[in-house]
């Protein structure tokens, strides 16, 4: 089994900047790649970014450009820094975890963002 141990969330205003952290645990055999998910009041979940074991990175094009994601392959850790936030950023963020032909999800961590 696989746990994923999310922190960082939190309140921001417009404009400001937040670094989520998710730290993986447990029987690791392999990882595809780690990730990051968003879903907002009302609507459905979206992908925010997502890193290869191998360094490649993808992103939403609402976040390009404003959010980085980065990993520590050593502690099985994945970063998401999150600069010029906005209020339609706003979410509760997963994390993801793809590996040995398994999905692993997080339990959440809300980021909110005031105009």
């Amino acid at each position: 089994q696989v746990q994923l141990a999310e922190s960082g969330g939190g309140l921001v205003q417009a404009g400001g900047s937040l670094r989520l952290s998710c730290a993986a645990s447990g029987s690791i055999f392999s990882i595809n790649y780690m990730g990051w998910y968003r879903q907002a009041p009302g609507k459905q979940r979206e992908l925010v970014a997502t890193v290869t074991s191998g360094g490649s990175r993808n992103y939403a094009d609402s976040v390009k450009g404003r959010f980085t994601i980065s990993r520590d392959g050593a502690k099985n850790t994945v970063y998401l820094q999150m600069n010029s936030l906005k209020p339609e950023d706003t979410a509760v963020y997963y994390c993801n975890l793809q590996g040995g032909g398994r999905s692993y999800w997080g339990q959440g961590t809300q980021v909110t963002v005031s105009s």
